[in-house]
């Protein structure tokens, strides 16, 4: 009997899918009932004659596929938390996350056992190759979970510390799911292809999870690759697309040099979508429009992060403003207040606190954090917006893209919009490296276009036409390629540390 807080589980809430196709990976078309039956093998091995695994973490590396999604299920409907592992770790970097976790057994395929075994041993952690768990016989009875308890752990970038572990109970990840599904009108009827890590919200929740919590159907690559993406878009199954500013780059190139009649082809496909969204790190206008002279779509932008979800997302219908991340979804709440923790009156930058049934539970065995990341019950997430025109426009994270020159706060992202539109730059990042006189000093580095030049007294010429005096760049770095983490996010601390040690370009 499935108690009253347990029915709004996701797995729970699958079964009414039966006989649809919930996922297709490389290995064909398996349906929700197939997704049940699997989960609950796994569910039964896990157990090993237990009653309940009673919120002991259950950490997996698994390429993603139908395998990775019947082992998070397996691993819920044992009475586990899940602890999705990043593929393409290093060793010491999967020790730091099993240890942080107190992890009891590790999942892994076989791409990862000659990695993840010698870790485990060292341990004496459980393990289970996941095509072993497969096997079991079904138990007579599962034990019952209740949306209070914990459900995953999922670890935040570490762009400026360690890695934190953000704990979500199954009544967070359902709340998330839910108001995206509101917001986004998501149906059975739909099909998203999944290119992006899931070890992330954006890949879990946005993705995988709002698809199978419809009934609809998750197509899964191993890995992003660009031409196989647009096969499938080509392929005319797909009616959503999510993707990181990053990947809509490289599907643009891959579509700028492709023959005539195979882009006519594709543009033709995008037609085919109902939309389209980028996420994960901040979306430069001119991509926004390259895609949009492609695909025939304005790109949805929201804003989320590790503990929330997503809190704020331009409109499936409506005026999507470039630059900015719309307002609040169904269900949450968000204020922007100021260094006293007070809302800061119209049109003024403040930082984004949030509030609702989606924030996060805690940081794994760190009390201090969690209490410090909370204000009279509101999440701080540290980030910078502002609200022009009803709408929010991210201004970045307040520690690393709000800069402190002269006197004056400005916006890294800001800069690196308008650094963009200069003809012979790529990319660029914009950070504060301290300065004795200054506080910071505005920092870019850029990636040019081949065969192309660039100093930094032309690039303040040009850059002073439109950016205000103390906004320009005094510092330059010229890179083969900005450092960037999975999810396509520019590791700003590695680039202050470049700017910190010999061979940038100072203004005298």
């Amino acid at each position: 009997m499935i108690s009253r807080t347990s029915r709004d589980l996701l797995h729970v809430h699958a079964e009414q899918h039966g006989g649809r196709t919930a996922v297709v990976d490389s290995q064909g078309a398996f349906t929700y009932r197939d997704l049940l039956d699997v989960s609950s093998r796994v569910a039964t091995g896990l157990l090993a004659g237990r009653e309940d695994l009673h919120q002991a973490r259950v950490a997996f590396l698994v390429t993603p596929g139908f395998p990775w999604v019947a082992l998070q299920w397996g691993i819920w409907r044992a009475g586990g938390v899940a602890v999705p592992l990043p593929l393409n770790s290093t060793k010491p970097e999967l020790e730091y996350l099993i240890d942080d976790s107190a992890t009891s057994t590790l999942l892994f395929d076989a791409s990862a056992a000659a990695l993840l075994e010698p870790i485990a041993a060292a341990r004496r952690i459980r393990v289970f190759p996941c095509e072993h768990l497969f096997d079991f016989q079904t138990a007579p009875r599962l034990p019952e979970v209740t949306s209070e308890r914990r459900a995953m752990i999922l670890y935040t970038s570490g762009t400026t510390s360690r890695p934190k572990g953000v704990v979500t109970t199954h009544a967070n990840i359902t709340a998330q799911i839910m108001s995206l599904v509101q917001a986004w009108e998501w149906s059975a009827d739909d099909a998203i292809l999944l290119c992006l890590p899931l070890h992330h919200v954006h890949g879990i929740i946005n993705v995988m999870s709002c698809a199978l919590w419809s009934g609809a159907t998750c197509h899964m690559l191993p890995r992003f690759d660009a031409n196989a993406v647009w096969d499938r878009i080509a392929d005319g199954r797909l009616t959503l697309f999510m993707a990181v500013p990053t990947i809509y780059a490289k599907l643009i190139a891959t579509w700028e040099s492709a023959s005539p009649a195979r882009r006519a082809e594709l543009t033709q496909a995008c037609a085919r979508l109902r939309l389209m969204v980028s996420g994960s790190a901040a979306l430069p206008v001119s991509t926004l429009q390259r895609w949009k002279e492609i695909s025939g779509h304005a790109l949805l932008e929201r804003y989320g992060m590790t503990e929330i979800g997503m809190a704020l997302s331009n409109p499936l219908l409506g005026e999507r403003v470039p630059g900015s991340v719309g307002t609040p979804l169904p269900g949450v709440e968000v204020q922007l207040v100021g260094d006293d923790g007070n809302p800061v009156p119209p049109a003024t930058p403040g930082e984004i606190k949030v509030c609702g049934p989606n924030v996060f539970a805690e940081y794994w065995g760190q009390p201090n954090a969690t209490r410090d990341a909370f204000r009279d019950g509101w999440f701080r997430t540290g980030d910078t917006a502002v609200v022009e025109g009803g709408v929010y426009r991210i201004l970045g994270r307040t520690n690393v893209d709000i800069l402190k020159t002269g006197g004056h706060k400005v916006s890294a992202l800001e800069i690196e919009e308008a650094l963009r539109a200069h003809p012979a730059v790529r990319e660029c990042a914009v950070v504060g490296v301290p300065d004795q006189d200054w506080g910071e000093r505005v920092a870019a580095a850029v990636v040019l276009h081949d065969g192309v030049a660039l100093d930094l007294s032309s690039l303040r010429a040009w850059a002073k036409e439109s950016l205000a005096s103390h906004k320009l760049p005094s510092r330059l770095l010229v890179l083969d390629a900005l450092p960037r983490n999975a999810m396509g996010k520019v590791m700003k601390p590695a680039l202050v540390a470049m700017f910190k040690s010999p061979g940038s370009d100072p203004v005298a």
